[in-house]
Order: structure tokens, then C-alpha cells, then sequence
């Protein structure tokens, strides 16, 4: 199975979303760690998006 550059984008803003988040929580800044949740919410589903492309793609 190959990778596609959603899947790859998504795993990539669900880390950075992890961190920020995590330093939202250290720092105790409510504001970065709710952009945190959401960009890590959005990787997920980007990545998400991509396998499921890629799911399609190697069954055609």
C-alpha cells in the first residue's frame, strides 16, 4: 500500500496539533490548546480522507 499526500499532511497537522495542544496545557494557555485540539482533529480527518483515497485507488 502506498502512501498519498493526504495521508501524509494529516498525520503531519495531527502531530503539530498534539503538541501545540500539550503546550496549550503546560503554558496554561485555554487559546493554543484549543487550536491545538482543532488542528488535531483536522489531521485526523485529513488523514482519514487520504486512506480512504488510497483504499479506492488500489482496489481500481
Amino acid at each position: 500500500m502506498k502512501i498519498n499526500k493526504d495521508q501524509v499532511k494529516g498525520r503531519v497537522n495531527e502531530a503539530e496539533g498534539k503538541v501545540k495542544e500539550a503546550a496549550g496545557k503546560l503554558v496554561g494557555n485555554e487559546k493554543l490548546e484549543v487550536k491545538g485540539k482543532i488542528q488535531k482533529t483536522l489531521g485526523k480527518a485529513q488523514a482519514k480522507y487520504g486512506d480512504v483515497k488510497q483504499k479506492v485507488k488500489d482496489a481500481v
